[in-house]
């Protein structure tokens, strides 16, 4: 993890509440933090030396609660600095049983993911076992953090609040998916541009996940100087064939999703928090 990455995890949201004192405080030992928390950090595992046998009787959630994703229905708090986490399981989202039910067509088949936000890699990790044939894209504001590497996956920078950073690193290449999932900002702008505009590089049958889908119906930092509707809002607007608008979406974008979208379903987590499931005609 680069210095520039432990700041702006750890320490930016501080920086700019912070009063005077207080941020030359935090700057001045900015730098002996990093290095305490360097010796924390787990180190890089290669996915393709771990014996795949070790893991044939788990099921979806196990792989999720072995690697450490929230995604399970209990999981070890991954998001304190390294030098804070605690080995004591908290409730996941829980999100396993609906990735499960979709997913399972993939088990024995050769598929390519794209995962947007995949932080340290524990769910791309237990995916990567889980969809044996798979080959895993992995993008994230900070690629540096991800924990895991392999043959089969492929790890990136990208900025999904940008649509420049969406058209270069996606939109504009030869690639194409049979899933994608959003687990990046949850920003209400960035949820509805990023599925807009790459939902044209799903393959036929693919899926489309948006986890924390109520993030910016619940959470004021997540919608702030943004205009609404969020995106749950349109996907609900969607399902009850009703119009919408938004000025995030290009209108070729919106006649491209509706012509090419087969279902949409929604779930709640066991944390309270949504998750949509979007299959493609």
């Amino acid at each position: 993890m680069k210095l520039n990455t432990f700041y702006n995890i750890y320490y930016r949201h501080r920086i700019v509440k912070a009063k005077f004192i207080l941020k030359i405080y935090i700057f001045l030992s900015l730098p002996f933090s990093y290095l305490i928390n360097l010796i924390y950090i787990p180190k890089i595992i290669n996915l393709d030396q771990i014996n795949k046998d070790k893991f044939t009787e788990f099921n979806l959630d196990m792989l999720l609660e072995y690697f450490g994703s929230d995604k399970a229905k209990r999981v070890f708090d991954q998001y304190p600095k390294p030098a804070q986490r605690k080995k004591e399981k908290i409730i996941g989202h829980g999100y396993s049983e609906f990735y499960e039910k979709y997913f399972k067509k993939y088990i024995n088949v050769k598929c390519t993911i794209l995962e947007l936000g995949a932080f340290n890699g524990n769910a791309l990790a237990a995916f990567y076992f889980y969809l044996k044939n798979s080959l895993i894209f992995s993008g994230d504001i900070f690629p540096d953090i991800l924990r895991y590497k392999s043959e089969r996956i492929k790890n990136f920078y990208i900025d999904s609040g940008s649509e420049s950073s969406l058209n270069k690193k996606i939109i504009n290449t030869e690639i194409r998916y049979d899933i994608i999932i959003d687990d990046a900002s949850h920003i209400l702008k960035d949820q509805i541009i990023t599925l807009f505009m790459c939902f044209k590089k799903l393959n036929s049958k693919g899926i489309f996940v948006i986890e924390e889908l109520n993030f910016p119906d619940t959470r004021e930092d997540m919608r702030l100087n943004f205009s609404k509707p969020t995106l749950r809002n349109i996907l609900y607007d969607i399902k009850n064939k009703k119009n919408f608008s938004s000025k995030y979406i290009k209108e070729e974008d919106k006649n491209y999703f509706l012509k090419n979208f087969q279902s949409i379903e929604i779930y709640m987590g066991q944390k309270g928090n949504d998750i949509a499931f979007i299959t493609k005609k």
